[in-house]
């Protein structure tokens, strides 16, 4: 082995040794995340799913009359609804309402993010409170089918661990910093797997089957590395570009980006006072005229007198769900105060979008889902793989100096 490749593999060695429990970690609670949306319909069927009927579906005014009954001081947030004729209604309640009995609602799924919602927080206009618990309803009935809070759910957990070992900053830096170190990890395990010659290349994209363990155990940790490596890297990059905050502003940069999103716009005051605010039934008839053939369509109410209601349209063969055309209506007239569809979006907003949908696999749908649950599995195993083949080599260094010794 040349000089520089024993470097590599030394580096290649103690980086994997002092992280793979992260990295372990990391790649399991990754697994288990790839399927949140699926898992959590499967598992809460009754909540995101009811019987499409033959009658139309209710208004939403009916829909939020049905809700304050379930809950007499609840304030309405906004609709999110689907255009598929089985899936309930949601409705997102102001961050200060309580979910559920003693405030507390029930698990929290994926769908309970609203489609368009960028990283910044909520402002002046129609942004909704991403935090806020969240009632689903029978579109057709106006039935409570469930409600949830996004702080008491199971895939939270699993994603505040997944993202910083529910320890804040210092959890989200702990992370980020091993992302980067498993960044290395992929780079110096790319050099090392390198043949010098090319007779050692095909050995190198086999594993043979048949063999004893350690064999296996190598093959697994070079054959499969290498095939993994490549979606490792991505996820990895990904997961760097979600902690540390540099790295979306160096996104803006580069692509001339604005830093920052533009602030919501404001409602102009109503020439009469006590002017009744846009009905939501209203702003989706709008929305419908608009995109007719909208996968769904979320409505942000304001919180506030100068809010506006902001609208968000997911078009079919979106390529994320926040991939949203939105569109900004004074509450009071409706009138259309801005509109900006997903194109039109700045580049660095847009890639930084898709860091999410790419670490997790959703960014194609079931396919990619799969391939990231696979790849996270195996990234799993290449910590302990890794450690069992330092160990062997260890006992054989051991062993073939035991005769040198005697001999001394």
């Amino acid at each position: 082995m040349t000089p520089v490749k024993s470097a590599f593999r030394t580096i290649h060695l103690w980086l994997g040794l002092a992280s793979g429990l992260i990295i372990v970690f990391v790649c399991l609670t990754g697994s288990v995340l790839a399927f949140e949306q699926e898992i959590e319909h499967a598992w809460h069927r009754e909540r995101y799913f009811v019987a499409p009927a033959t009658t139309p579906r209710l208004p939403l005014a009916q829909l939020a009359e049905a809700v304050k009954a379930h809950k007499p001081k609840a304030r309405i947030g906004g609709f999110k609804l689907y255009a598929d004729p089985a899936r309930t209604v949601e409705v997102s309640l102001a961050g200060g309402d309580a979910g559920g009995k003693n405030g507390k609602g029930g698990p929290r799924g994926s769908e309970s993010r609203m489609p368009g919602k960028g990283p910044e927080k909520g402002g002046k206009g129609g942004k909704g409170d991403g935090g806020g618990p969240r009632i689903f309803i029978n579109p057709y009935t106006a039935a409570i089918t469930g409600e949830l809070n996004p702080r008491d759910n199971f895939f939270k957990t699993v994603e505040q661990l997944h993202r910083g070992l529910v320890a804040g900053k210092i959890g989200k830096l702990v992370m980020g910093v091993s992302a980067t170190v498993f960044l290395f990890i992929l780079g110096t395990g790319l050099v090392l797997w390198w043949p010098t010659a090319r007779k050692a290349l095909t050995p190198r994209l086999k594993v043979k089957w048949g063999s004893g363990w350690k064999r296996l155990n190598h093959d697994f940790h070079i054959s499969l590395g290498f095939y993994a490596s490549v979606f490792l890297f991505i996820m990895a990059l990904t997961g760097v570009g979600m902690s540390f905050d540099w790295v979306g502003a160096g996104i803006n940069r580069l692509t001339h980006s604005p830093l920052k999103r533009p602030e919501p716009p404001t409602s102009a005051a109503p020439a009469v006072a006590g002017t009744a605010p846009f009905a939501a039934d209203a702003v989706l008839a709008l929305a419908r005229q608009q995109a007719p053939d909208a996968e769904l369509f979320s409505v942000q109410m304001p919180k506030e007198p100068t809010g506006s209601i902001r609208l968000a349209i997911l078009r079919p063969n979106a390529i994320t769900e926040n991939a949203t055309d939105e569109v900004y209506l004074d509450q009071y007239s409706g009138r259309v105060i801005s509109s900006q569809n997903y194109a039109q979006r700045p580049v660095g907003q847009r890639i930084r979008g898709l860091f999410k949908p790419v670490h997790t696999g959703a960014i194609f749908g079931l396919p990619t889902k799969i391939l990231a649950f696979v790849i996270g599995l195996l990234g799993a195993t290449f910590p302990i793989t890794g450690t069992i083949m330092w160990l062997n080599r260890r006992r054989k260094s051991r062993r073939n100096m035991r005769p040198q010794l005697q001999a001394v």
